[in-house]
């Protein structure tokens, strides 16, 4: 160490002014090496009696004594930091000395150790040292020994220690038991005077005072029990007031020293309520007169609107929340600088929060929601969830259970060890809950009143049945009308009485996300390209004007529009092109399925979504299905049932149907495989219902499909038979040869040509893929079958096989505008049999036995030969062989002829491809290569579902919307 130069100066005689003895003794040594040592306080000790002996003296203030005391004591301290450097200096030459020593004797012994362990290594171990490792175990042992006995000492001492203060704090009790006997508070209330630590104590001794008194029986108890009441609620109030006080003062060290006296007198509950119930949040006038913020938002004018997009938030709701946002991390900071159990404080702050604000404001919401429409309550009910969720996750970070105050952790320590006199119960407000699970479940008892059990999915699973069934009531209006032969007991009473049950479906109460409505959006679009790529020859539009949107008013209304549509008298006028089934309605009921299921995965416990999910399915399946789609196809089919055969069938319409039917089943299963069954991947029972009811739904439309189509071919053949029926016998017999010539065709072959072109037309415009071709080709197959059976009926001449050759050449051109390749052949070979009325019966024979006609046995074509009118001149030996039994072939002939009648009859009814056509070709053509290339054909053409697909049609039908 090392000290500054004194500056030079004449020294004061010490025998004229000798040192005081009271500074000699703080001159000494010891004087500075005390760790209390301060140079004021040693300042001020040499000058106490200088001053004092200035004060006392009059006149003017001498400088002089001061001057020379210091001055001495600047000269002793200088020796003394002489004879300290000297000291020090010493000590540090030794200090090196036995620094160098210690060195040099421990590298000695290093190599000393080195060298014996060298040795040790080398050599066989001798006794000795087997000795010293067996005195080394032992002093280990010993060791341990004495470790463990330590420990137990320090055990012993920590639970005397522990017993002792027991016995004081039991000798408190007593003693100051024995004064609220007496009813003497005097004690008591001077430890409460001694400030913040006097509080506490008497926080402590009166919860163990209140303890001892509930179960104590000893004479006087009555009267210290009494005292000891009264003192108490004094003291809680006095505390509380002044925790009061400071509140309003805003001191936050004396409301965080009352919050924690009261946690040691009782838990501090009443401190916490105070706190709670005098926020600024819960009694500020705006919030208590909030409630006419709800009469000026623009929300309720969008709710009951089922096609209106919802906004994001209601903006009353969304301000409290932020509200609450801001005030939860303010009251943060306070009540983790304040209170010594933040986290129970504020867990019961946001439990006030959600119980008197977000409930009270939620419950006026959806009563006036629920007053509107049922669809206007669900729809706030999601805002609400959403909203609210939002804010939960918001507010966990504020969880305060990880800074619980070291003074509050260290109390609770003591009165759980120290303590054996009271409860455990009696000291605090219990522990807190988890801070996320406490949320959830505030969160959860907001909505547990709407959605517990089924309440939720009856409502929702109503509301979307009201809203199907009031859109629909025209449409179902306008198809009871035209359906008069239909049975009562339709679609539209089955739902009237399920809505009048109060449910509309049954209900099956039982899991990221992502929703059915965004899904629905993207199939928005694809609904509108659909009706362009799926039909690209198609000019007509499959829409039509869309049915009002309904508001969802109730169920009495709609019931009431139903009854007035079965019955007579109807008040309201409807429109036939209500009826028409149209693209647009479908997308419409599929968007409102879509928040409809994306409000059930908000609303709905993960285990639950799936079934959920199929009873909105069912709903959706019942309207849409049942209540539209079948409805069409059922009046589709009536109407053809019920027409006039004597008009031309309305082909169009009818097919038009069977068109806007496979757009929305194309639709539905989109909408399906994007939006439910993904929803469904939690549970694979649930995926596989959904599934199967789908493709039960899908089948049942199509075969009512199948069943309408079938319906349309009937009507066509029906008409084509009337028309061939118009064939006099003198057409391909003429009279009057110029008049033959002058006309082109006959008019049967000009009504049957105009009916196909027709047939033609519709079908390229309403079908597509594999359901034209089936179509078509059953068309052509039948009406050839006819033309077969037709021409055996009439004799034809050699002007008139010229008439019957233009006919035949316009059904061949006709029909090769269906442009089916196994009908061109066909009607190719009916073109070459109408050839042998004008071939010389000098060739005939080598022309029957040439190109179609030479495949099938000659013999078939005696029906069509005996036709011609010089059938008696030719020679039945040469044109058929000899030995051919005349009569015989054609009785055989006619019954082949029969079978094939029949035959064409059953195929209107069976499905294409079946043994009907393989039959049929082998009669006429008796070639088993060619059957079976025509019947591999057709039925390639008639399987009804496209490449790639799956049909779950019903069998036999034609139809297919190709459902996987």
């Amino acid at each position: 160490m090392s000290f500054d130069a004194p500056i030079p100066r004449p020294r004061p005689n010490k025998d004229l002014y000798p040192v005081d003895p009271v500074v000699q003794d703080l001159l000494k040594l010891s004087t500075f090496s005390s760790d209390k040592f301060d140079i004021k306080d040693f300042i001020a000790s040499m000058s106490e009696k200088l001053i004092a002996q200035s004060k006392a003296e009059p006149g003017p203030f001498d400088p002089k004594p001061f001057i020379r005391t210091f001055e001495s004591a600047v000269d002793v301290l200088i020796d003394l930091r002489k004879d300290v450097q000297k000291k020090t200096e010493r000590e540090e030459q030794s200090c090196k000395t036995a620094e160098k020593e210690y060195s040099k004797k421990l590298s000695e012994l290093n190599k000393g150790f080195e060298v014996r362990l060298s040795l040790l290594l080398r050599a066989p171990r001798p006794h000795s040292v087997q000795s010293v490792g067996k005195s080394f175990n032992g002093m280990e042992s010993k060791i341990t020994e004495v470790g463990r006995t330590a420990v137990r000492i320090g055990e012993q001492l920590e639970s005397i220690h522990l017993a002792r203060q027991r016995a004081q704090a039991a000798h408190d009790i007593v003693s100051y038991w024995n004064q609220f006997s007496r009813g003497d508070t005097t004690k008591i209330e001077a430890l409460r005077k001694e400030g913040r630590e006097g509080r506490q104590q008497v926080a402590v001794l009166l919860r163990r005072l209140t303890a001892v008194s509930k179960e104590l029986d000893v004479k006087n108890a009555t009267r210290a029990r009494t005292e000891l009441e009264k003192y108490c609620e004094k003291f809680e109030k006095d505390m509380l007031r002044l925790f009061d006080k400071s509140y309003r003062k805003g001191d936050p060290k004396i409301m965080k020293h009352c919050a924690q006296t009261l946690l040691e007198f009782n838990g501090g509950a009443s401190c916490v309520q105070i706190y709670v119930n005098q926020h600024d949040f819960f009694i500020s006038k705006s919030r208590v007169n909030e409630t006419t913020s709800i009469e000026e938002t623009h929300l309720w004018e969008i709710l009951p609107d089922p096609d209106a997009s919802l906004p994001k938030k209601d903006l009353g709701l969304a301000a409290l929340l932020e509200d609450i946002r801001t005030t939860v991390g303010q009251e943060a900071q306070i009540i983790q600088a304040v209170f010594p159990n933040p986290p129970v404080v504020m867990q019961v702050f946001l439990q006030r929060v959600f119980e008197q604000s977000i409930q009270s404001h939620v419950e006026m919401l959806l009563e006036k929601a629920s007053a509107i429409s049922a669809l206007a309550f669900l729809r706030l009910l999601q805002l609400a969830h959403v909203q609210i969720s939002a804010l939960v996750e918001d507010l966990r970070p504020y969880d305060l259970s990880a800074v619980m105050s070291a003074s509050s952790t260290r109390a609770a320590v003591e009165g759980s060890s120290l303590d054996a006199l009271e409860t455990r119960d009696a000291r605090g407000m219990g522990v807190a809950l988890p801070f996320g699970t406490m949320l959830e479940s505030a969160m959860e008892e907001l909505f547990v009143h709407y959605i517990e059990g089924t309440k939720y999915l009856e409502k929702e699973s109503k509301s979307l049945g009201e809203l199907y069934l009031e859109y629909l009531t025209r449409f179902t209006k306008v198809h009871l009308m035209m359906r008069t032969k239909a049975s009562s007991g339709g679609f539209l009473d089955r739902i009237a009485n399920q809505l009048s049950s109060g449910t509309g479906t049954s209900l099956s109460a039982a899991a990221a996300s992502s929703s059915a409505s965004s899904a629905f959006a993207k199939l928005s679009g694809m609904a509108s390209s659909m009706k362009l790529s799926a039909y690209p020859g198609s000019t007509a539009s499959p829409t039509s004007p869309v049915p009002p949107v309904p508001t969802n008013s109730g169920a009495a209304e709609i019931t009431k529009t139903t009854a007035s549509a079965t019955g007579g008298g109807q008040s309201e006028s409807v429109n036939e092109a209500d009826g028409v089934l149209n693209l647009e309605t479908a997308e419409r009921m599929l968007k409102w399925h879509a928040e409809a299921i994306g409000r059930c995965v908000e609303m709905s416990p993960s285990a639950e979504l799936p079934k959920n999910v199929l009873t909105l399915t069912k709903v959706l399946a019942e309207s849409l299905g049942a209540g539209y789609v079948e409805m069409a196809l059922e009046t589709a089919q009536v109407r053809l049932e019920t027409r006039d055969t004597k008009t031309e069938p309305d082909i169009s319409s009818s097919l038009a149907v069977i068109r806007v039917v496979d757009l929305i089943c194309q639709l539905w299963q989109q909408y399906s495989s994007i939006a439910l069954i993904p929803l469904t991947s939690s549970s694979v029972t649930g995926r596989r219902e959904i599934m199967i009811f789908n493709g039960q739904t899908v089948s049942r439309i199509e075969g009512l499909a199948n069943a309408l189509e079938q319906k349309v071919i009937d009507s066509i053949v029906t008409w084509l038979s009337g028309q061939l029926q118009k064939q006099k016998k003198t057409d391909f017999k003429p009279r009057n040869d110029d008049m033959s010539f002058a006309r082109v065709n006959t008019d049967p072959c000009i009504g049957c040509c105009d009916i196909l072109e027709k047939v033609r037309d519709a079908a390229k415009e309403n079908l597509s893929g594999q359901n034209l071709e089936s179509f078509l080709t059953e068309i052509g197959v039948t009406f050839h079958s006819m033309l077969l059976e037709h021409f055996k009926k009439f004799p034809v001449s050699a002007t008139g096989g010229l008439m019957l050759a233009k006919d035949l050449k316009s059904y061949q051109d006709t029909v090769a505008t269906f442009g089916i390749p196994a009908l061109d052949e066909r009607f190719e070979f009916i073109r070459q049999l109408g050839n042998v009325f004008l071939v010389r019966p000098e060739i005939l024979k080598t022309y029957i036995t040439e190109d179609h006609l030479g495949r099938i046995d000659s013999r078939l074509l005696r029906p069509y030969l005996m036709q011609r009118v010089d059938w008696g001149q030719i020679s039945f030996d040469v044109l058929l062989g000899p030995g051919d039994d005349l009569n015989e072939p054609e009785t055989s002939t006619a019954s082949s002829m029969a079978k094939v009648g029949s035959e064409a009859a059953k195929g209107l009814r069976e499905r294409l491809g079946m043994s009907r056509l393989s039959v049929m070709m082998k009669e006429l053509e008796g070639l088993r290569a060619y059957a079976a290339t025509t019947t591999g054909s057709a039925a390639t053409s008639g399987t009804g579902a496209a490449a790639g697909t799956q049909s779950t049609g019903t069998g036999g039908g034609y139809f297919s919307f190709g459902y996987t």
